[in-house]
């Protein structure tokens, strides 16, 4: 069995470690080379940085940012947000990034993601799914992109009667009228070697992981999945792969805040029976 992994999130803001609640509010958290350093000596599997500024112009920050990062680290380095050009993994690849989280560009031009991974490799792609659950305000005629109205396969993975949970884009504050879990094997389809799958409902609410949708987009697909949004106790990231069936667990807020270290929740979840790099 391969072991669990356990990866804190970075979002970085104009060079600063930032988290908020839902995307909202955001508060200082770092510096994310220090961050970085730290979780580094924890043992941490992997390090996501998330651009929340995700603006062309700032992406000489999170550029500078992942060439520190990288030369100072040994983790694998994820780097996400406004990549919207295969230059643009190029360009982080060379700076130092393992892989890529791509989500709003996806949504764009899906077979983006092919071409990403054709070029190189689904080993360094990684779609990212920003999902929440439809409510009585989800508006099903809501945007959809105009490259899909003539493609079939497209347009099979659009919102449905069935349709539990849909995705959302530009750090959740719009909602699009596709089903997440069709829209996850669609991505494994076109080349994505692992999805980054948070809970927009539960973002830094501490209140869990939501186990339905994990286990939803997990059962569907053949790629690694890693559960976010939601983490607030140990317990809670022991949910996220037993009951889950996620491949690994990001979190944020409960590590940066040194409420809980990588190393002791690697102990709690080896102790509860999760296999995990010790």
């Amino acid at each position: 069995m391969l072991a669990k992994r356990i990866i804190p999130c970075l979002d970085v803001k104009d060079g600063r470690v930032v988290k908020g609640v839902n995307f909202l509010n955001l508060r200082d958290a770092g510096d994310p080379v220090e961050n970085a350093l730290y979780y580094d000596d924890e043992e941490a599997d992997e390090l996501v940085f998330l651009d929340v500024t995700a603006s062309h112009e700032k992406r000489k920050i999170i550029i500078d940012v992942v060439e520190r990062t990288a030369s100072v680290v040994f983790m694998p380095l994820t780097v996400g947000g406004g990549i919207k050009t295969i230059d643009d993994i190029r360009d982080l690849l060379n700076a130092g990034a393992d892989k890529v989280s791509i989500n709003t560009t996806a949504v764009k031009n899906p077979y983006f993601i092919q071409q990403a991974s054709s070029r190189f490799g689904s080993q360094c792609i990684v779609i990212a799914i920003d999902a929440k659950r439809v409510d009585k305000n989800f508006n099903p005629k809501s945007y959809t992109p105009e490259s899909w109205f003539e493609d079939a396969e497209l347009k099979s993975v659009l919102y449905n009667e069935n349709t539990k949970f849909v995705l959302s884009t530009h750090g959740g504050r719009l909602m699009r009228p596709i089903d997440a879990v069709a829209w996850a094997k669609k991505m494994e389809a076109l080349g994505a070697g692992e999805i980054l799958l948070t809970s927009m409902d539960r973002d830094g609410t501490k209140e869990g992981y939501d186990i339905e949708l994990t286990k939803a987009i997990s059962e569907a697909v053949n790629i690694p999945v890693i559960a976010s949004g939601g983490a607030g106790t140990l317990e809670h990231l022991y949910e996220a792969f037993a009951l889950g069936g996620a491949d690994a667990a990001l979190a944020a807020s409960i590590f940066h805040f040194r409420e809980y270290s990588v190393r002791e929740t690697k102990e709690f979840l080896k102790q509860k029976g999760i296999s995990v790099r010790i």
